[in-house]
């Protein structure tokens, strides 16, 4: 599977979201290194599997919807 593509910004905005949970949770102060690590960690491990479950979970809805209009259509003959 392929890395997700973050823009800078996105990117930058992680980091630092890591780097404040460490401070705050464990009182530790971790570098830009060290938390993109920790970021680049979770994309390839925990990433997929939040992939997947988004996948499943939009092939539920799409499956609701199209059963939905299905009924409609039906409603329409006379």
């Amino acid at each position: 599977m392929k890395a997700i593509d973050l823009k800078a910004e996105e990117k930058k905005r992680l980091i630092e979201g890591i780097q404040d949970f460490f401070y705050e949770e464990r009182n530790e102060e971790i570098g830009i290194i060290a938390a993109e690590k920790a970021l680049d960690f979770f994309l390839s491990g925990v990433g997929k599997l939040i992939y997947n479950k988004a996948l499943d979970e939009s092939k539920i809805w799409f499956s609701r919807r199209l059963e939905d209009i299905s009924l409609d259509y039906e409603l329409l003959y006379k």
